[in-house]
């Protein structure tokens, strides 16, 4: 099993990026793009490695209601509501340049979402 197949290997990223969200967040002065960008890359990557998982093919997309949905067709269904999802989404790109910048409660929300998909993950997962 390749890194690219091995749902652990992305679960370990996944992983890497949930703590990376917490840390910037932590600062004395908060990175906010740090900790949206990074919480939706948790997000994005823990529900990759649940597709893997069932040996799923997906696009490369950061599109998490998208990737939801594949998984739903694969019997996997997360118990995240979409507009959370959209929420996460929104952050892989929009935290990436000035204008509609995220506030440190932006950030607050947006690593508590990628905590409920990576509490799903890690139990479906058996981690």
């Amino acid at each position: 099993m390749t890194e690219t197949t091995d749902p652990l290997a992305w679960a370990a990223h996944a992983e890497e990026d949930f703590t990376l969200a917490r840390a910037a967040l932590k600062r004395k002065q908060p990175l906010a793009f740090g900790a949206c960008f990074h919480a939706q890359q948790c997000a994005e990557k823990y529900i990759k490695a649940l597709l893997i998982s069932k040996g799923a093919d997906f696009p490369k997309t950061h599109d998490l209601l998208m990737l939801s949905n594949l998984c739903s067709t694969n019997g996997i269904f997360l118990e995240i509501d979409p507009k959370h999802l959209n929420t996460l989404t929104d952050y892989a790109v929009r935290t990436r340049y000035p204008g509609n910048d995220p506030t440190a409660e932006d950030a607050k929300e947006a690593i508590e979402l990628a905590k409920m998909v990576r509490s799903f993950a890690r139990k479906f997962l058996g981690l």
